[in-house]
């Protein structure tokens, strides 16, 4: 179901660059989810890009929830899957964003809340550039996968802390 608005009610963000080893961790999630047929019938629109920019702002409007999707150089295996809170971001460019960057610009550019958003972040290994996804981070893949269709299709996005 789209909302009134006409976009999906979930969106699912996903940042990585595919030519960077596990890097690719979240545009490969987003393909493995495209391949169901009632993702847009359910509300859902997925979305990839090498990163987050201030033009992502755009894509958050009119959405009951986001999901951001990334792959993680640290942190505990195989992903976490949190709720994220706006905060500023401090740096001087404007060349990439946190997602919770991203949260507050939504607010100073429409005046808005932004929409509940949660970050899952899939644990990888390797990040140079042309090397392959590793074997590790295609389990941690596999699960965090199993883990998001399952709420997907249960209806059950936690939106609240843990």
């Amino acid at each position: 179901m789209t909302s009134a608005s006409g976009v999906g009610r979930l969106l699912i963000l996903a940042c990585g660059n595919p030519s960077r080893g596990d890097d690719a961790l979240g545009p490969l999630l987003i393909d493995r989810l495209s391949l169901d047929p009632d993702l847009g019938r359910r509300g859902i629109e997925t979305l990839t890009d090498f990163q987050l920019q201030i033009e992502h702002v755009l894509d958050l409007q009119g959405r009951e929830r986001v999901i951001f999707v990334d792959a993680a150089v640290s942190g505990p295996e195989p992903f976490t899957f949190l709720p994220l809170r706006q905060s500023p971001d401090a740096s001087f460019s404007t060349h990439a964003l946190a997602p919770s960057a991203l949260l507050a610009l939504f607010r100073q550019v429409t005046a808005q809340a932004p929409p509940p958003a949660r970050l899952l972040a899939i644990r990888g290994y390797g990040f140079e550039l042309g090397a392959p996804l590793s074997e590790r981070a295609s389990a941690n893949l596999d699960r965090a996968q199993h883990l998001l269709t399952r709420i997907l299709r249960l209806d059950r996005l936690p939106v609240g802390p843990g």
